[in-house]
């Protein structure tokens, strides 16, 4: 399927969570067996190189990092929201558009110097990416990129992950909010 079959399959939610806001919803793409397939193969398509491991960010994230991970023959690293890991974890707060939040991983989850491909569903402020990328990299890893199904480049992120050094890729975009 082509992007542009793909983009069908992403439900839009009006005024979610709040009025004015576009809500893009691709559980109805993970839900197309063969639209699901076909995203991870174009994302895993616009990868060079096998990464050591792909970081999935809570929790939608978790889907398309798995997916993409085995696809390409990586490792998994999860990155969880604060409390949710057992042991001893790393963390790093970032901002949110009322507060903040804070993202774990474990101390151990990512050895010095392994590579690692960050990955999400969306890509918005890039506040989460963000958090997650120094996470990885506080433990001596190197991130070699992002991938995202979708990209709301109004609202920034790419640009902001580029001014860290970190390449994204989103397949699909869309304008607003």
């Amino acid at each position: 399927m082509t992007p542009d079959q793909l983009r069908t399959l992403v439900r839009t939610i009006p005024d979610h969570p709040k009025p004015g806001i576009l809500f893009r919803d691709v559980t109805t793409l993970l839900l197309h067996a063969e639209g699901f397939a076909a995203a991870i193969d174009h994302l895993a398509d616009s990868v060079s190189g096998r990464p050591d491991l792909v970081a999935g960010m809570e929790a939608r994230g978790f889907v398309v990092a798995t997916a993409l991970a085995l696809k390409l023959g990586a490792g998994l690293l999860l990155i969880r929201k604060d409390g949710k890991l057992p042991g001893a974890t790393i963390a790093e707060d970032y901002a949110l558009e009322y507060g903040t939040d804070r993202l774990t991983m474990h101390v151990d989850a990512c050895a010095p110097g392994a590579t690692v491909l960050l990955a999400d569903d969306l890509l918005a402020t890039g506040g989460t990416a963000l958090a997650a990328a120094r996470l990885v990299r506080r433990a001596g890893a190197q991130v070699t990129g992002a991938r995202f199904l979708i990209d709301l480049p109004d609202l920034g992120g790419a640009t902001r992950l580029e001014a860290a050094d970190i390449h994204t890729h989103s397949l699909l975009s869309y304008a607003g909010h």
